[in-house]
């Protein structure tokens, strides 16, 4: 298959414009894959109401068949076709986070939507993206999108159109190229169907920003416990990872030097995923930044990008240091421990 390759401008108004954006809505409508940029990630997309469609999404990526998806949709309208109704709690966050990166958990509409989108289960996932271009394509195509990263399955998920190349090139219709993506870490999951909202997978929309919309809301036990069952089928697969294996210190600075120092003693070309204020610190083969300590959205943004360039600089071994539980920090740290396998080394209290 020969990808095809538009670069727009992402503050894309008028479609007429645009006839790129009207070429990837046609494939859209005739059942093909197409790589567009969110606020979040990158985003794979196809008609959500065809099995033949979101079929193509599962073998493109390689993904597991029973990873629900999520569904991305331009306005209200379009979400009361889909579900069986709106809880409350739901219209609360709809109204102080949509658009935005966050995806609400609703019960479906029988028979609207693709079997596979919701891997079988009588729920359904469900966002409004926060990026114009996103919005426009979904208008223009007339149809809810599912779409999960535009990445191979297990990988770290894309920033940028040059990400989606990378893994897909060949595998899907269209890349819609808008430019590098804002936050850099996926929607935060909140299940609305239970009398308190549950966060299925934190973030970039923080567990602190919906309490104060909502009152209480309570994490899925799983996020702080690898051998609880996670509630969202899709959380129990290996997310994130880079090629080579990665492993999070959590000590001294002096600590973390002599782990790559003893790792570097033994022939291995050393990683190491840092902080801006920290890199000169540091004495490891590869070292780099992922924005800076005290302003963690920083961190957000560049995760995904340094995963990548770690694959880029052949390291055997990454080290990676580690963050708040606490505001974005949360999905920082759940991208981390599911990129590093939840592999860690913790320093031994003197």
């Amino acid at each position: 298959m020969k990808t095809i390759y538009w670069t727009v401008d992402k503050n894309v108004d008028d479609v007429r414009n645009y006839p790129q954006v009207k070429e990837a809505a046609e494939l859209l409508t005739n059942n093909e894959v197409v790589a567009f940029p969110t606020e979040t990630v990158y985003g794979l997309g196809a008609n959500a109401c065809s099995n033949e469609a979101t079929a193509k999404i599962f073998v493109a990526k390689g993904r597991p068949s029973d990873n629900p998806l999520i569904v991305h949709i331009a306005d209200q309208q379009q979400l009361k076709q889909l579900v069986e109704q709106i809880p409350n709690q739901a219209e609360k966050l709809m109204t102080a986070f949509w658009p935005g990166p966050l995806t609400i958990i609703f019960k479906k509409k029988q028979g609207m939507l693709a079997d596979n989108v919701t891997a079988g289960l009588d729920t359904v996932a469900i966002r409004v993206p926060d990026h114009p271009l996103a919005l426009r394509l979904i208008r223009e195509s007339q149809l809810p999108l599912a779409a999960p990263s535009a990445n191979c399955s297990g990988k770290p998920s894309p920033t940028s159109a040059k990400h989606v190349l990378d893994d897909l090139n060949g595998k899907v219709a269209g890349i819609l190229d808008g430019g590098e993506t804002g936050v850099g870490v996926e929607s935060t999951v909140v299940d609305c169907t239970t009398d308190i909202p549950v966060i299925l997978r934190p973030g970039g929309i923080t567990k602190e920003e919906l309490e104060a919309v909502v009152g209480e809301v309570t994490l899925d036990p799983a996020l702080k416990n690898a051998n609880e069952q996670p509630k969202s089928p899709g959380m129990k697969y290996k997310h994130y990872a880079p090629n080579a294996p990665m492993i999070l210190l959590d000590g001294s600075r002096e600590w973390l030097q002599q782990q790559i120092d003893q790792e570097r003693a033994q022939g291995k070309k050393v990683g190491l995923l840092t902080t801006e204020e920290a890199t000169t610190f540091y004495k490891a083969d590869v070292i780099l930044p992922c924005g800076n300590r005290a302003d963690l959205t920083t961190i957000a943004h560049s995760l995904y990008d340094v995963l990548r360039a770690f694959n880029e600089a052949d390291v055997d071994i990454i080290f990676s240091e580690v963050f708040p539980y606490e505001g974005v920090g949360l999905a920082i740290m759940n991208r981390l421990e599911k990129a590093a396998s939840h592999q860690w080394r913790k320093q031994k209290e003197s």
